[in-house]
């Protein structure tokens, strides 16, 4: 095994297609296919499934994968450390749904960071695209929520995608919305205080599942529904609108709108937000330093770390 052989490899990987990654490498096609599968072959598994839609890592070349980062990470790091007068170069990546505190410690990550030259990627997506990212490396880390109606299928993917969840906290569910809202000065609302409210859910892509929502309650069928792909959208409708969503109850101060407030919403659902990664992957600095922060933002609004006293 060579580490070119590793380098070629991961930039398959993060291309998605051999005839792309061998462009980036300044190679050619057929040198690039050979070199991945004498790989194969000197490893004995099969570490990338082909297919006419391009490439994918198989089963066994998402355990691979996982060491071989390990083995670049390390590699880069001496070259940085002996070869490159300049600071190394960082690079960090969290796929999550729609939260502000996810978004916080990012900022507060990112003010840390002492180098002239980083690649930090933030990911609001689908929940579906928080497995895909974290199966394909694109991401270190995951945050999603996991209740009594999804935890099944959620532990289900989490399996067949090779990943790990560890939850933070647990919350009951409170209802966003206006400042102006007449149900805004209310110490607690129920479900049917707010059914003639338009009620607003983040959009899941082709494969709208129940289960994939990022809201709880998520079959209960709505007079008026509007479904948005991102949080701006959903406080400026919550505003203009008064519009309603159902989330954990942080609402960061220094980022979001005041106009926005959360009340705890009368169901017995509780959401348990955590943090998903890849089971083979060992965290790098900044990937322990997010979650570090993380944990601190989640502590300010007084909720409680799982596992800590």
């Amino acid at each position: 095994m060579k580490l070119k052989q590793l380098e070629y490899l991961e930039a398959v990987v993060e291309t998605g297609s051999i005839n792309e990654a061998a462009k980036r490498l300044y190679l050619t096609q057929p040198s690039l296919s050979s070199a991945i599968k004498d790989l194969e072959e000197e490893m004995g598994i099969t570490i990338l499934d082909r297919s006419n839609a391009g490439v994918s890592l198989t089963a066994d070349g998402r355990e691979f994968m996982a060491y071989a980062r390990q083995i670049l990470d390390q590699v880069n790091l001496l070259d940085d450390r002996y070869k490159n007068s300049a600071p190394q170069h960082q690079s960090f990546a969290v796929s999550a749904q729609h939260y502000a505190f996810v978004v916080n410690a990012f900022v507060e990550l990112l003010k840390e960071v002492n180098s002239p030259s980083y690649k930090f990627t933030l990911r609001e997506t689908e929940t579906e695209n928080i497995f895909n990212d974290l199966r394909s490396f694109k991401s270190e880390l995951g945050i999603l929520y996991t209740n009594g109606f999804n935890r099944r299928i959620i532990k289900k993917l989490l399996s067949e995608n090779g990943l790990t969840f560890t939850p933070l906290f647990v919350v009951q569910p409170h209802v966003f919305l206006s400042r102006y809202n007449p149900l805004a000065d209310r110490k607690q609302v129920s479900l049917a205080e707010l059914a003639d409210l338009p009620y607003l859910s983040f959009e899941q892509g082709d494969d709208n599942s129940f289960y994939f929502s990022e809201e709880v309650q998520s079959t209960i069928p709505h007079k008026k529904e509007i479904k948005v792909s991102d949080r701006a959208t959903i406080f400026n409708l919550m505003v203009g609108l008064n519009g309603y969503t159902i989330s954990s109850g942080i609402i960061s101060s220094k980022l979001n709108d005041d106009k926005i407030v959360a009340i705890p919403l009368d169901l017995d659902d509780p959401i348990t937000l955590g943090v998903a990664c890849h089971q083979h992957a060992r965290l790098s600095h900044l990937a322990k330093r997010y979650l570090q922060l993380l944990k601190n933002h989640i502590r300010g609004y007084g909720f409680k770390i799982i596992g800590e006293d």
